[in-house]
């Protein structure tokens, strides 16, 4: 008889996670440009974590996509014409108003006392279109929380996104966003 395998059901608490998103600008006048740190400020979700055996744990995270925000030191009025873009012309948050990720698989290791590495492969849907994602989240479990943060890559047009562009395409966003998340959750 094999033994049980010992679940934890976890709430992400947002207050006190971060989840980020940084563009680089790119063309001729990119110098001119910013690079924004755009931060989630609406998400929830939960982590189901079993430390003898990952493969039984996983993660859902739902972001309300009208909750990004510039988090850059610009201007009020950069500000306004960075999310306004970011909203309706890039991510279309009235047609597409959640960005969900789901696991699928969980793999990785124990890496100490309190440390694994994890290996999450899941569903991402940002601006209706699903795809694969592979993150690496090292992760730190204590009495009545667990911890995941890491960061991970993707490009814009893998999920139907058009790249914004002004001043005749001296001026652009590069294809490629970094991510970063922090993710604090609660039993």
């Amino acid at each position: 008889m094999s033994p049980e395998v010992v679940t934890a059901r976890y709430t992400i608490d947002p207050t006190k996670s971060r989840f980020t998103v940084r563009a680089f600008a790119t063309g001729l006048l990119s110098g001119l440009g910013h690079n924004p740190v755009i931060a989630a400020r609406d998400f929830s979700g939960r982590i189901d974590f079993a430390p003898d055996a990952l493969v039984e744990s996983s993660l859902t995270l739902v972001v309300r996509a009208d909750s990004l925000a510039v988090q850059n030191d610009v201007s009020d009025k950069d500000r306004r014409e960075i999310e306004r873009t970011m909203k309706d012309v890039v991510l279309q948050v009235e047609q597409f108003p959640e960005i969900i990720f789901e696991s699928r698989q969980v793999s990785g290791m124990r890496m100490g006392e309190n440390l694994y590495v994890a290996k999450i492969e899941g569903d991402l849907t940002l601006h209706g279109v699903t795809r694969r994602l592979t993150i690496t989240a090292q992760v730190v479990p204590g009495e009545d929380a667990v911890r995941a943060y890491g960061e991970f890559l993707l490009k814009q047009t893998d999920f139907a996104i058009k790249l914004v562009s002004v001043v005749g395409g001296a001026l652009k966003v590069k294809d490629e966003l970094k991510f970063a998340f922090d993710i604090v959750a609660r039993k």
